[in-house]
């Protein structure tokens, strides 16, 4: 894939974000053959894209990490994106609804990164080992796509579909902790929705970032001190509106909240 063609799809898609306006997927017409591969050249673009405008990632992002998502996908391990600075509201604070186009929430675990982490051959063990705090979150997801309507492919190319995050203030170290067993449950306007444990992420939380820094082992990169990690969602992801107050509560971590205007 030429680099003009990539660059053209990361700017089709870019400007779709910032123009808060769903389009028609990658694959229905600007390139209906994309590859994974492929894909995730282009989201590097639109990476570089934020870089250049003096955005800075917190950290990346996994999603896809359940089992069930997996097999409905057809694929066999999740898919990543990055976080950017813009994208972080304060926990109890507002997202502005006109930012966005139709965003849901899911509740994760997020991992703070004490050491550097270099694939291949990571494991669970090792993450936890390198592993600084790990705190509740709240990823927004929002698909610049009509009617979250994609492939794999349109998905990673559209940045994992990130938008925005909320991570809670409650920092706790990973020792003693058993994450795969952390129950959560996700409310809106005081009324649970979803409910989910650790486990649901890859069996263990600590997995979803092994496996990250596996993948981009393949790329030569590797996960550094300081990175904020999503593990992805402990529960599906929920639609939310205007007006809608929500809150993720975690057994043992503490809880994230936001409300939309």
């Amino acid at each position: 894939m030429a680099g003009a063609d990539i660059k053209k799809i990361a700017d089709y898609l870019v400007t779709a974000e910032k123009e808060k306006r769903e389009v028609k997927k990658v694959t229905a017409s600007l390139k209906p053959d994309l590859s994974v591969e492929e894909a995730y050249a282009i989201q590097q673009e639109i990476v570089n894209m934020k870089i250049n405008e003096g955005h800075r990632i917190i950290g990346p992002k996994m999603g896809l990490t359940s089992f069930a998502k997996m097999k409905q996908m057809k694929v066999n391990e999740p898919i990543y994106g990055y976080v950017f600075d813009y994208m972080v509201i304060n926990n109890g604070g507002a997202l502005p609804f006109h930012d966005l186009i139709h965003p849901k929430v899911e509740a994760e675990i997020a991992f703070v990164l004490k050491e550097d982490i270099e694939g291949p051959g990571v494991n669970g063990a090792q993450v936890l080992a390198k592993t600084d705090y790990v705190m509740p979150a709240l990823e927004i997801i929002d698909s610049r796509y009509e009617n979250f309507d994609f492939t794999l492919p349109d998905v990673i190319a559209d940045n994992a579909s990130t938008s925005r995050v909320v991570f809670g203030t409650s920092l706790k170290k990973p020792e003693g902790l058993e994450l795969d067993l952390v129950g959560s449950t996700l409310s809106i306007n005081g009324e649970i929705k979803e409910l989910g444990a650790g486990a649901a992420v890859l069996g263990h939380p600590a997995h979803s970032v092994a496996l990250l820094a596996n993948m981009l082992s393949r790329k030569g990169q590797k996960l550094r001190a300081g990175d904020v990690i999503l593990t992805g969602g402990i529960t599906s992801a929920v639609l939310i509106n205007k007006g809608d107050y929500v809150t993720g509560k975690f057994d043992g971590l503490g809880e994230a909240s936001f409300h939309v205007v």
